[in-house]
């Protein structure tokens, strides 16, 4: 995941909760709702770009051991 992306994610969650406190502070449902709902986007694309580290690392790690080093 690149800085660009988690820059992004913080900014998608920030909306939401803005959205979400907004909503709540004016009793408007549908804005809490979709506030959260960006929250929730926002996380699992950061679980997503984890996983994607995660599976690069195993990738390199075996390229390393295939290739000596």
């Amino acid at each position: 995941m690149g800085i660009a992306d988690d820059a992004k994610n913080k900014a998608e969650d920030l909306k939401g909760r803005a959205k979400e406190a907004a909503g709540a502070a004016t009793g408007n449902d549908d804005l809490k709702a979709e506030g959260q709902a960006d929250q929730g986007l926002a996380a699992a694309k950061e679980k997503i770009a984890d996983v994607a580290e995660k599976v690069k690392e195993g990738v390199d790690a075996v390229k390393d051991k295939l290739s000596g080093n």
